[in-house]
């Protein structure tokens, strides 16, 4: 059946153009009931012909549920739980979703698609009984509500028709008053999500679940306006477009949580406006995109160097409060620090997702409404309701942002999720994998079925377009415990007297083909994410430990990069050849060491291995001499106890030799690699950059190095390398790796980018003019990719639509991008959980510290030992503050009488503070120079010779 629609619609040029559409109406469309005789369609039964699931006390019979589209953006966390079952879920309401909401339209996809959940996506828009017309005069979100009405009542008297034992009922789940007033009308049974949930005998638990949307209803008490009333869509795109306000992204400060900046987004150099003030926040939640208005110059304000966290003591309420805080952050700065400052006037896109962290039980008895403190301290407190307070306390659990009134000084919310006990260390890790958004769900069976099937071998037909390498001597170079092992290198002389050397890289795009479901998830993820105990990879097990690894011994499919060079390491050819490869060993970096130190040692491997630490000797001076920085950042490596698996020693990674000869190839390989792409797609190459910071970005490494006497120039990025390599103290010969620090922190972050897209390739670190990342493709996608470029380019594979679209490719660079900072930062906070399980079994212990930064009101350190870092504080509560004086020129701070200066060398009292079990941290308390006041006396605690706090009392 075939109806269409017809309108009239004017063209650019002013002609009239005919539209007619044609929309296709069935009687095939089933009904999604298990053995239903009436319906002939060859649907997939996914509800129960006798629905179960939940007691209700509103509808005690069997009941299928449907609810409308605000029910599903609104109430998704209901949805997913395990006790709702048997929805139908009506095409009218998921396309609604998914122009409204891409993450709640995935959500109630993926539960569509579990079949234990019962759900069926009824396809009404298509279906002869359920499909209406937009009629005269109606708007089409009333259009939709009595299309669902239409649906619920077709679903009736289907189910009559089949006249079941037991009447089944169709339930409408609706908070729209209007709706449900007109569904009672015409004798539809109707719901409001609260009042079903409330009915549901057994669960009186998924009440916490339910999102509070009455903002009116969940208002405290004294009705006091505190925030100003945020402008609509439209005056705020107005307002933009005649630049009165700003449209940017949102970043709340971390360490002081009455400041933030917002991003504004344009076509020039981006810029940074300072909000200061929690009226000016207006109640915009990091990551929110956001209009702001800017305040008169004499209003603006320097960046803040004050730390304030919100106290959980506080009354949460107590305005008054939080203006004299607002005073402290207003400091007399001179014209040069002040930055354009303004005040959020409405949000034009909130970015809220589910929050990790733990609740702030009320003191009052019995009390429903409680404060819960999210993990990450840029997010607000968020208060929400709930009768399970005792139980969830102490624990980590998730809740869900719902709305933010006027007159609420945080927003309120609704519990989602109990994660486990805190400090546990199975729920820390999900904690921090959540909070950082990596992907760490089990592969699923879609993305496993790409897979090749075991055993699996090498074919004929894989080596007819791959040059067979087995007979070299090939070997791998990694670090202790690596498995995912991505390459292996060979040298050997030539019967010219040249040398030939091979860089073997895993050929993960052979098993990853474009398009499906594994190289979408592939695409997804990113990157594979290191964290110190565990390891979420960005590819199958199967593939990323076994038939993609370059283990010893086993034939392997490889793409090689080959050069014949000089014994100056000069390049005279490079070829790319797909190739077959058996390595003959799996070394570490230590054992490959020992056997280029060993001279009792010659066998071929060792010769191998001799002539690569020659020649990367060679690349390593030329890459230095043209400009590449040599910078330090203090890596730390945990000793596992073997039952506990607690950290029980702590350690900085100790580089050798080798590290830095397998890390000049890689190089080599990625910018020969990179230059053959971009000759061949000059368009379409995926490459890496790393920009040249700003000069003012220098200004903390150049004042400190001044303070020591030394000068270093940062006109470019050679005339920094020779500043570095000459900034040396006999006396004080840590002094050059600190500076190498400080300057690591000055940098850009590198970034992926598609050649079509930019043209500045040019890579400050490595002062190299073009480069690309092809040497790791198990851990990053960016690789898989420049792996398919590159086998196109040679002819040994076949292209594909998206690869040579530069737009598409952008896109992908940009999520690239992202996953690799969120693990670079799941890293770090993986690193800094175990080191606070290291110190809570070590004790307090004291260390050896540099200063790296100088603070208003504190100093932040480095203990070389650990690798650790900390901020030491001047100032303590309820005890009398002392003297301080901030120099930024120099820069020092003065305490009472003591100065401290940048790399000054400090004793340091090292703790772990437990006393706010959310934001457990390493507490750092000064010991030399002795203050008074402020310092710890050395002899608190008394370390024996193995460095570990004299016990009280002997074991027994």
């Amino acid at each position: 059946m075939l109806t269409s629609r017809t309108f009239l619609k004017r063209t650019r040029a002013g002609a009239v153009r005919k539209i007619v559409r044609e929309h296709y109406l069935r009687d095939d469309i089933g009904c999604g009931l298990g053995g239903c005789a009436l319906c002939g369609g060859e649907s997939r039964p996914a509800l129960e012909a006798r629905p179960g699931g939940a007691a209700s006390s509103l509808c005690p019979g069997p009941h299928f549920l449907l609810p409308d589209t605000n029910l599903l953006l609104h109430q998704i966390d209901i949805l997913e739980d395990p006790v709702i079952t048997n929805v139908i879920i009506l095409q009218t309401v998921l396309q609604e979703v998914r122009n409204r909401s891409a993450p709640v339209y995935k959500r109630i996809k993926d539960v569509i698609n579990k079949q234990e959940k019962h759900f069926y996506s009824f396809t009404n828009e298509h279906h002869k009984d359920t499909y209406i017309e937009q009629e005269k005069g109606e708007n089409s979100n009333d259009r939709n509500d009595r299309a669902i009405r239409v649906a619920v009542k077709w679903y009736s008297e289907h189910l009559q028709k089949l006249q079941m034992e037991e009447k089944v009922q169709i339930i409408l789940l609706t908070n729209d008053r209007k709706n449900k007033e007109k569904a009672v009308e015409e004798g539809i049974t109707a719901y409001t999500c609260e009042e079903y949930i409330k009915s549901l005998i057994a669960n009186p638990e998924l009440v916490d679940r339910l999102a509070s949307l009455n903002d009116e209803g969940n208002e405290i008490e004294t009705g006091r306006i505190i925030f100003a009333e945020h402008l609509p869509l439209s005056k705020l795109q107005q307002g933009i477009k005649s630049n009165l306000y700003l449209q940017g992204t949102f970043r709340a400060n971390r360490e002081n949580y009455l400041e933030a900046t917002v991003w504004i987004h344009g076509d020039g150099e981006e810029k940074e406006i300072i909000i200061q003030g929690l009226r000016n926040l207006n109640r915009a939640v990091h990551e929110d995109i956001v209009a702001v208005e800017l305040l008169p110059k004499a209003a603006w304000a320097a960046p803040s160097s004050v730390v304030l966290h919100d106290d959980e003591n506080q009354n949460e309420d107590d305005v008054e409060q939080e203006e004299e805080k607002e005073k402290s952050l207003r400091t007399s700065s001179s014209n040069s620090m002040l930055r354009p400052t303004g005040r959020v006037v409405g949000i034009i896109k909130r970015n809220w997702r589910p929050f990790c962290g733990m609740l702030s039980k009320s003191q009052i008895k019995e009390a429903r409404r409680h404060l819960f403190t999210p993990a990450d301290r840029r997010i607000p407190r968020i208060r929400i309701e709930t009768r399970q307070a005792s139980t969830l306390e102490g624990q980590r659990i998730i809740v869900a942002i719902d709305g933010w009134p006027r007159n609420s000084r945080y927003p309120n919310g609704h519990f989602v999720k109990n994660l486990g006990a805190a400090g546990d260390k199975e729920t820390e890790t999900e904690v921090l994998l959540l909070e950082h958004d990596v992907p760490h769900q089990p592969f699923s069976q879609s993305v496993l079925s790409f897979l090749p099937k075991m055993p699996w071998s090498i074919t004929d037909q894989d080596m007819k377009c791959r040059e067979d390498l087995r007979h070299l001597c090939v070997c791998s170079v990694d670090p202790p415990g690596c498995t995912d092992i991505d390459d292996a290198l060979h040298c050997r002389v030539l019967e010219n007297g040249n040398l030939e050397v091979g860089v073997h890289i895993a050929d993960v795009s052979h098993f990853i083909r474009p398009g499906n479901a594994l190289d979408q998830e592939s695409a997804k993820r990113g990157t594979t994410v290191y964290l110190c105990e565990k390891r979420i990879d960005m590819v199958p097990e199967l593939l990323s430990s076994n038939l993609c690894s370059l283990r010893s011994n086993v034939d392997r499919l490889a793409f090689s990069c080959i050069w014949e060079m000089n014994h100056s390491a000069e390049i005279l050819k490079t070829r790319f050849t797909k190739s077959v490869i058996n390595s003959k060993a799996s070394l570490t970096y230590a054992e490959a060491q020992m056997k280029i130190d060993s001279p009792s040692m010659n066998d071929d491997i060792t010769t191998s291995l001799r002539g690569l630490n020659k020649l990367a000797r060679i690349l390593k001076k030329c890459r230095i001499d043209n400009g590449a920085l040599t910078l330090s950042s203090p890596e730390v490596r945990f000793h596992m106890d073997s039952e506990t698996h607690d950290p029980i020693d702590l350690q900085t990674k100790e580089l050798k030799e080798t590290n830095s000869m397998v890390e000049e190839f890689m190089l080599l390989a990625n910018i020969s690699v990179a230059q053959k792409i971009y000759d061949e797609f000059s368009e379409h190459a995926l490459l890496r950059k790393h920009p040249a910071p700003p000069p003012s970005n220098y200004d903390i490494l150049v004042k400190a190095a001044k303070s020591k006497g030394l000068e270093i120039k940062t006109d470019s990025a050679k005339a920094l390398a020779d500043s570095l390599d000459s900034a040396e103290f006999p006396s004080f010969p840590y002094l050059n790796t600190l500076l190498r620090i400080l300057a690591t922190r000055c940098m850009m972050q590198a970034v992926y980018f598609c050649s079509g897209m930019d043209n500045d390739f040019h890579h400050y670190g490595l002062a190299s003019p073009i480069y690309t990342h092809f040497t790791s493709p198990i851990r990053r996608y960016a690789d898989i990719i420049v792996h398919r470029l590159l086998a196109v380019a040679i002819g040994a594979d076949c292209t594909y639509p998206d690869l040579t679209d530069k737009h598409k490719l952008a896109d992908l660079c940009r999520n690239l991008n992202y996953r690799h900072k969120m693990a670079q930062y799941a890293q770090r906070a993986s690193v800094a959980f175990h080191t606070q399980l290291f110190f809570k079994s070590k004790g307090v212990v004291n260390e050896e510290a540099y200063i790296l930064f100088v603070r208003k009101n504190a100093i932040v350190v480095l203990i070389p030992k650990y690798g650790l870092e900390g901020t030491v504080f001047f100032e303590e509560k309820d005890k009398p503050k002392p003297t301080l004086l901030y120099n930024d020129e120099v820069p020092s701070l003065t305490v009472e009488s003591t100065t401290f200066y940048t790399f000054d060398r400090v004793t340091v009292n090292i703790m772990l503070d437990a006393s706010n079990v959310q934001h457990q941290k390493i507490r750092m308390a000064l010991v030399e120079p002795k203050l008074v006041g402020t310092s710890v006396p050395s002899q608190a605690t008394q370390l024996n010779s193995n460095n570990e706090p004299k016990k009280k009392k002997l074991k027994e």
